[in-house]
């Protein structure tokens, strides 16, 4: 039995450093793809879309005294500079509607989407001054499209609009104590993440109203994102609103994208963990069999661990090419196949197909499946090991393994 257990041994070691192999391959061939593909994608269908506060303010000219040196002589000029003073943005109403649309390329899916954006801005001029005012509005990503972009002053459409550095400027009339409406309206499309940004650092925001509706129900919102104030079921998505009267926040107002299982990462975490996969088939096996005094030669344990490996080498491939759930599907039946018609000619049909066959679905199929359980795998696994514990403490409780060693 020493001789068998060192043999199963080093089998189990060169299993290991061919997955450690394979999952090293497909995590470079991973992290190479991904970013020359993101790129990819962002320039077909966009990048992260970041909506600032439009900027409004009105010029005054003033004239400055500039004190200069010419041939040790001082000289005083007066200049005139033009000083931007802000007004106030005193109400916004917005609306946006994401439609989430996940793209594949390679090894790794990315979560692309489609933002219609309708925002309402108020503006009042608090001086009693009559001023010539100015909207700056910063489009979300420099590089992006904007079907049917709108801007409409007062409720008329402005028609001769001239973007700039990635920014629209519209001049209009105030008169003191006066207020007019501002309207923004497209149609844009992004990845990852969509966020509305107040402003750089803590802002100060007054009657803010943003409404946003979903058609995915996965809704997770990033680092620095403020939760919303109230959110209603609708359908397959959401209706969140963010509803504040007077608002000092340095944090903003964003979304996530739900991702979808990455075949690159799922693949690669599946195939570093597979040792341990292995090692309580193995284990279980060695066990059963020396209980029904199976006589399984290291080669026949050689045999299987090669079919156990195939599972991992074929999901690596097959991935890349078709959706992942069915590659485990397929890999797991081949590998399955492997072994049980393989074992049905060392230890018979029976054996093969209950003992065998189950036990390779249990620690190849559904420790693969546990990878899907995002934030409980490890607690699976663990679940898993000390079931396995338990079992095999059960059925060699009476064995005397002084004797079963003297062999």
């Amino acid at each position: 039995m020493k001789r068998q257990i060192g043999a199963l041994a080093f089998i189990f070691v060169c299993t290991s450093l061919a997955w450690m192999v394979l999952g090293g391959v497909t995590s470079a061939r991973t992290q190479s793809q991904d970013q020359k593909l993101r790129e990819n994608v962002g320039q077909l269908w966009g990048t992260i879309q970041k909506q600032h506060v439009p900027r409004v303010y009105y010029q005054k000219k003033v004239n400055k005294k500039v004190v200069t040196f010419r041939d040790d002589k001082r000289i005083v000029e007066t200049v005139t500079e033009t000083e931007n003073h802000p007004l106030d943005v005193e109400s916004s109403d917005i609306s946006v509607r994401l439609q989430l649309e996940h793209r594949k390329k390679g090894l790794l899916w990315y979560p692309t989407y489609t933002v219609d954006f309708h925002g309402i801005y108020r503006i009042l001029n608090t001086t009693s001054a009559f001023h010539s005012a100015y909207f700056e509005y910063t489009f979300p990503a420099a590089d992006g499209v904007y079907d049917n972009f709108a801007l409409l002053l007062d409720g008329e459409k402005v028609k001769q609009l001239r973007p700039s550095a990635g920014n629209v400027v519209q001049r209009f009339d105030l008169g003191p104590r006066e207020a007019k409406e501002v309207v923004i309206d497209y149609r844009s499309q992004g990845m990852d993440e969509w966020w509305y940004v107040f402003g750089n650092g803590v802002s100060h925001i007054r009657n803010f109203k943003l409404t946003m509706v979903t058609d995915f129900d996965k809704i997770d919102f990033p680092e620095n994102g403020i939760s919303p104030t109230g959110k209603a079921k609708l359908g397959q998505g959401w209706e969140l609103s963010w509803d504040y009267d007077d608002l000092i926040s340095g944090i903003q107002v964003g979304m996530l994208m739900p991702q979808k299982v990455n075949p690159g990462p799922f693949v690669s975490r599946v195939t570093f963990y597979a040792p341990i996969s292995l090692f309580l088939f193995l284990f279980l096996l060695f066990i059963i069999t020396s209980l029904h005094e199976k006589k399984i030669h290291p080669m026949n344990f050689f045999f299987v661990s090669a079919a156990y490996f195939s599972f991992h080498l074929l999901l690596a491939y097959l991935a890349d090419l078709t959706d992942v759930h069915l590659a485990l599907i397929v890999s797991s039946a081949v590998s399955i196949f492997l072994v049980i018609s393989y074992m049905r000619l060392v230890v018979g049909t029976r054996f093969a197909l209950v003992e065998t066959g189950l036990s390779q679905f249990v620690y190849l199929v559904l420790f693969s499946c546990s990878f899907f359980l995002h934030g409980y795998t490890g607690l699976a696994i663990t679940v898993l090991c000390i079931l396995t514990l338990f079992i095999i403490m059960q059925l060699t409780g009476r064995v005397d393994w002084s004797k079963q060693f003297a062999e």
